[in-house]
């Protein structure tokens, strides 16, 4: 049974750079730090981690923005969408920015991290949040917990 009905389609505002999603997500969150505040412009970044298996690039190529480090952030060059990141500690993932998704009214964040930062007045409906990142060992606890929801409530 597929519970999360893809394959998905996305693409930048401007169209230029699309991509499709064929593997689920391993997790859906909302991050308050002040880095994604800065690049989304909001309160906070919102994104589903998704197996580079799962995820590829059909039109145009994307560019990295943001810090130049460890962790890349693409970018479409045209409209400057932020559209996803690698992040350095998760070797194997990307981290789509769900807005970017054709349809994504569905998403609600399952985590929420860096809410030490957090605007005061931000708040989302995410069912854990952490003052920073989850201890690595909690990923899997998580990812399960998610999955099982997902096929308990069939919500997607």
């Amino acid at each position: 049974m597929n519970e999360w009905k893809l394959p998905w389609s996305g693409e930048c505002r401007c169209g230029q750079i699309k991509f499709r999603v064929t593997a689920p997500p391993q997790l859906a969150s909302a991050c308050h730090c002040t880095g994604c505040q800065k690049m989304s412009a909001s309160a906070f970044s919102l994104s589903l981690v998704i197996p580079d298996s799962g995820f590829k690039v059909i039109t145009g190529n994307p560019v990295i923005g943001g810090l130049h480090g460890a962790t890349q952030h693409y970018f479409c060059p045209s409209c400057m969408s932020w559209l996803f990141t690698h992040p350095e500690s998760l070797d194997g993932f990307v981290n789509l920015r769900v807005s970017m998704l054709n349809e994504h009214s569905w998403f609600v964040p399952f985590i929420e991290v860096w809410t030490k930062e957090s605007l005061p007045w931000a708040n989302t409906s995410a069912v854990y949040s952490f003052a920073t990142q989850p201890e690595f060992k909690e990923y899997s606890r998580l990812i399960g917990e998610l999955a099982r929801l997902v096929r308990a409530l069939s919500i997607i």
